[in-house]
């Protein structure tokens, strides 16, 4: 519809009912009576898929490079170190071999591999048991 012709519908009393995208819906004279109808919802972007939940994070406390593991003790192979201060993921904890008095243990979350020793990370956030 031109702009001009809406103007003319306008100026002789009509009402329009334009939607979102621009069409025309209705042209009611003014005052006329009309039968009640359901609102029509403006047109809005598709609502967001829910994203997965961040990864707990922690933070590491030692004051030398955290040592990584293949399993929840210092006997299994270690696969690398963190540096002291470096925020990791955390995918979930465990329970295994006891360090200075705490026994649980972090696996590494962001598709890295290992467990690292909860007595020298402060967690972030909450981290949920191993399933």
């Amino acid at each position: 519809m031109r702009a001009l012709s809406a103007r003319r519908l306008l100026a002789t009393g009509a009402v329009l009912a334009v939607a979102g995208s621009g069409a025309l819906l209705a042209a009611v004279p003014a005052g006329a009576a009309t039968p009640a109808a359901a609102p029509v919802a403006a047109h809005s972007a598709p609502a967001a898929t829910p994203k997965a939940a961040a990864q707990p994070k922690g933070k590491v406390v030692s004051k030398v490079a955290l040592s990584v593991r293949s399993g929840a003790s210092t006997s299994t192979k270690r696969l690398g170190t963190v540096a002291p201060g470096a925020v990791i993921a955390l995918q979930c904890k465990v329970v295994g071999q006891n360090v200075d008095g705490n026994r649980l243990w972090y696996r590494l979350g962001a598709g890295k591999a290992g467990y690292v020793s909860a007595r020298y990370v402060q967690n972030l956030s909450t981290v949920p048991y191993c399933k």
